[in-house]
């Protein structure tokens, strides 16, 4: 099995941290791929970077096809390019967003997110209520810092997310927490030991699912809404509109 994990940013420190923690948690089986696309932002922290983004996602899920890929993760808690990565393959593409909740809905009657700049909470809010998931999220918390941030001062960034990770569940009632980003997969074990609730950092979840949808042999359904793209004149973008209007 062949998992092509995309982190949708520029950043490679943070694809190769991204590559171990799936390691760690797949299939003897599985080989993993962790990339970052060649074109989009060092970080994503808006919907600028969002949108910017999407379109190397999509990119990385076309050379994924001539690869021979099982599934696809796309490893940014914004799940950006999603819906879009779903209609460039008949293969599994999972978010890490979405996997998360769908295993915190599981394991816990309601999850708290930590997210990155406050700017982000609104797209994370967006996120649960598009996932059906406002009645399990009792909060998303912000740690103020910028996404970068993170890899530059880990010990910082740790204490900020145990801060309002405490927050989450002393305060909000949180009783599982969610790490909003997927650079925060360096912290799960220390946040584990300090919150004393489980903290699912996207990534290992999206591994699991995956591996789980491939055995089971389910793909993307074609019949309607994540059908390939009609074909039609695509200005630029030359090698992803030669992947995509076949």
């Amino acid at each position: 099995m062949k998992i092509k994990i995309i982190n949708p940013n520029t950043t490679w420190d943070m694809t190769e941290s991204i590559r171990k923690m799936a390691e760690s948690v797949c299939d003897p089986g599985t080989e993993i791929i962790a990339v970052s696309p060649t074109i989009g932002p060092a970080s994503i922290e808006g919907y600028v970077d969002e949108y910017m983004s999407a379109i190397g996602v999509v990119d990385e899920v076309i050379k994924g096809e001539k690869e021979g890929c099982d599934a696809y993760i796309i490893a940014c808690f914004g799940d950006p390019g999603l819906e879009a990565a779903r209609e460039a393959t008949d293969k599994p593409v999972l978010g890490i967003a979405e996997s998360a909740m769908t295993v915190a809905k599981v394991i816990a009657p309601y999850f708290s997110v930590l997210s990155v700049l406050d700017r982000s909470r609104k797209m994370t809010d967006d996120l649960v209520i598009a996932y059906g998931c406002r009645d399990y999220c009792r909060s998303v918390r912000s740690t103020g810092l910028e996404v970068l941030e993170f890899g530059r001062n880990p010990e910082k960034g740790l204490a900020a997310l145990i801060e309002q990770g405490k927050k989450a569940v002393n305060e909000d009632g949180a009783e599982c927490i969610l790490l909003g980003c997927a650079g925060f997969v360096d912290f799960v074990e220390a946040l584990n030991k300090e919150l004393g609730v489980p903290v699912l950092d996207g990534v290992s979840p999206a591994v699991k699912l995956a591996e789980a949808y491939v055995k089971l042999g389910i793909k993307t359904s074609k019949v309607n809404t994540y059908k390939y793209p009609e074909k039609k004149e695509v200005l630029g973008f030359e090698r992803i509109k030669e992947g995509l209007y076949l």
